[in-house]
């Protein structure tokens, strides 16, 4: 039943605007309302703040159907669910949720603020000064390639109080856009244009006391925590932008033909098998983090995989389509070029290699 609710919406509401919105670089401010609307910026968040206290795997199952039709809009919807939710429900005092998460869950966007360091998300250069009644703090600093920053009015910012501690001097705070948040460059990206990427500057904020998000210096091990839950989100929008590539291009397949059988129709069949493949490997991360296992291995290997699979479909539509796959005509090239974020942001593909490598020696025992 939500898969069906999430595809109705996405190729009723989100799809006639896909064009419009990666030319304007901008998501229409309607679907962002829209996917409140639906209850989909806070599939687990509980009832009693205004969520659908859904599971986890109902998230990614929206992040999937999402990116079929525009993994801009996916990643938007993913961002707000998959971190910053999770991070409030998990480590925010009771009068935090009880203010914040009715906020998140009816009208306000939100984004997650890491650092200017790419996949070293913790070499942190914005920092956190306490007042000294301790009523608030002070932060400055600023950040880059934060994602939904232009449409967010809550975010959340890990800063340093004690450089000296380094990765235990960190911690996170929930910043309200109207604090003083300054949103300076916005990229112009490849792909997924019209989700917003923007430099953050924060010109000595004070931010109240009890908008520190759990306890001081514990901001690290919060962002290590909710990590592999961002990236199995980014697995269900490459898994679903692959999905949503192959579904444009199959009629190409069998409308061009060549020595009386379909373009690429051996092709076509091993991708089918690889985007299943993904699949599999983030509903099966999804489960194991619902059963509180560890997961950490299988969160890398599905954003590995997915990502990879990614890219070989959108480009395989292309082809498969042939000359009007080149053109932005049927919207098929734009599953390529949103592909490639995949193998960058929630941790480079690299960055998974290391960890599953890391895991697997562990279990070897070397």
């Amino acid at each position: 039943m939500l898969k069906e609710v999430v595809r109705k919406f996405a190729e009723d509401v989100v799809a006639p605007k896909v064009e419009e919105m990666d030319e304007n670089e901008k998501i229409d401010p309607a679907i962002i309302k829209g996917l409140f609307d639906q209850g989909l910026m806070a599939v687990e968040t509980d009832p009693d703040h205004g969520g659908a206290g859904a599971s986890f795997t109902s998230a990614i199952l929206v992040i999937e159907e999402l990116a079929k039709v525009d993994p801009a809009v996916s990643v938007c919807c993913d961002v707000h669910n998959t971190l910053v939710n999770t991070i409030l429900r998990k480590y925010a005092s009771q009068a935090l949720k009880d203010k914040y998460l009715p906020q998140l869950s009816t009208s306000k966007a939100s984004s997650l603020c890491s650092d200017p360091s790419g996949s070293d998300a913790f070499a942190l250069k914005t920092l956190a000064k306490k007042s000294e009644d301790g009523s608030y703090y002070t932060i400055s600093g600023s950040k880059m390639w934060i994602t939904n920053s232009a449409e967010a009015e809550i975010f959340l910012v890990f800063a340093t109080l004690d450089p000296s501690k380094g990765y235990k001097g960190i911690s996170c705070f929930l910043i309200e856009k109207e604090m003083g948040v300054q949103i300076a460059k916005k990229e112009k990206k490849l792909g997924i244009r019209a989700s917003s990427t923007c430099t953050l500057n924060f010109d000595d904020i004070k931010v109240p006391a009890e908008n520190l998000i759990g306890q001081e210096g514990q901001g690290y091990k919060y962002a290590i925590e909710i990590l592999n839950e961002g990236r199995v989100g980014i697995a269900a929008q490459m898994v679903g932008l692959a999905q949503g590539a192959f579904n444009k291009a199959v009629p190409y397949t069998f409308e061009r033909k060549q020595f009386g059988q379909a373009v690429g129709h051996m092709q076509f069949a091993e991708i089918a098998t690889e985007i299943e493949a993904a699949r599999l490997l983030t509903y099966n991360a999804a489960r194991l983090k619902e059963q509180d296992v560890n997961f950490t291995k299988q969160a890398a290997m599905s954003k590995l995989y997915a990502s990879q699979v990614a890219q070989k479909a959108a480009g395989a539509a292309i082809e498969w389509a042939g000359g009007v796959g080149f053109t932005r005509e049927t919207g098929i090239e734009k599953y390529w070029r949103d592909s490639k974020i995949g193998a960058i942001y929630e941790g480079t593909s690299n960055i998974q290699l290391i960890t599953i490598a890391k895991l697997l020696t562990k279990e070897y025992g070397f």
